[in-house]
């Protein structure tokens, strides 16, 4: 027979009727297979580094001594122009404004497809058993294409414009929102689901009265999360001609000198609106799943 616990080579075991033994040759063996792993994962770091410097343009080392060269001028441009930056940041609140109103309509979209797609993919809760695989693929799909693949073919489709970023941004959010969605309504008691059946409720009554109560505090807390990760995902948007915060923030690095004021501007404005969104959001989300 087999020997789980410490392989299955031959060799000589411990003595298992003294526990300490036990304890400590297992110990020894789990410190062996770890240092294994280590080794594997620096060789595999070290090779792919070394891979990627060679298929750099410039080397690593020879540039990093320049690293700091773009930032410090940037700051220290801006730094001269100070009393220019509250104009600059009242110019662009606009763009500010409509960057959140991409980031709270694709959040909303992306919410509520996730919804359906976790509630049809989840086991013991889904209207078409057969097809949980199916929903489940669709969810990996979403998930596996970046915002900027999708919003880039959208933009060939639709031009320019917060149009493509919002279908962009929901149907990543759909994905990502649907697999955390359905964990959470896998831990759902059935119990209700089972007395709403037994008196004759259609599926989406039972879903409605029965889970959705259960599930709801959850789901609005990864909502509000995956909001704050939009925003940061509609301003990078912003660079392939989405409009918003970060079509300005590109015309303006694009500029060059002369304008980099305005770059820091639009950094402070974005770094202020994502910290006071991640404030309400995380009082929010306390008081949803805390209860106080």
């Amino acid at each position: 027979m087999v020997d789980i616990a410490f392989g299955p080579e031959p060799g000589p075991r411990p003595n298992l009727k003294d526990p300490r033994e036990a304890y400590l040759e297992m110990v020894r063996r789990k410190r062996m297979y770890g240092g294994i792993i280590m080794v594997l994962f620096v060789a595999f770091m070290v090779s792919g580094w070394m891979l990627a410097d060679q298929r750099n343009a410039g080397g690593f080392w020879e540039g990093l001594h320049q690293v700091l060269e773009f930032p410090s001028e940037v700051l220290s441009e801006a730094w001269a122009k100070l009393s220019n930056l509250p104009g600059i940041f009242i110019h662009h609140v606009p763009a500010l404004i409509e960057t959140l109103n991409i980031a709270a309509v694709a959040t909303l979209i992306g919410a509520l497809a996730a919804m359906a797609l976790s509630l049809l993919a989840t086991r013991g809760l889904a209207r078409w058993p057969l097809l949980i695989p199916v929903f489940r693929r669709t969810m990996d799909a979403l998930r596996a294409i970046p915002e900027i693949v999708i919003a880039l073919v959208l933009i060939y489709v639709l031009g320019g414009g917060p149009v493509p970023a919002v279908i962009a941004i929901a149907l990543h959010t759909g994905g990502a929102l649907g697999k955390l969605f359905s964990e959470v309504a896998e831990n759902a008691d059935l119990k209700p689901v089972e007395g709403l059946a037994s008196v004759g409720a259609t599926w989406g009554q039972r879903m409605w009265l029965g889970v959705i109560p259960q599930v709801a505090p959850n789901w609005l807390s990864y909502a509000l999360l995956r909001f704050e990760i939009n925003v940061r995902a509609s301003a990078i948007l912003g660079f392939v001609g989405e409009g918003g915060i970060g079509h300005d923030l590109k015309l303006a690095m694009q500029w060059g000198q002369g304008r980099y004021d305005q770059v820091v501007a639009i950094f402070l404005l974005l770094f202020l609106a994502i910290v006071l969104i991640d404030r309400i959001s995380d009082h929010f989300r306390h008081k949803l799943v805390k209860g106080h």
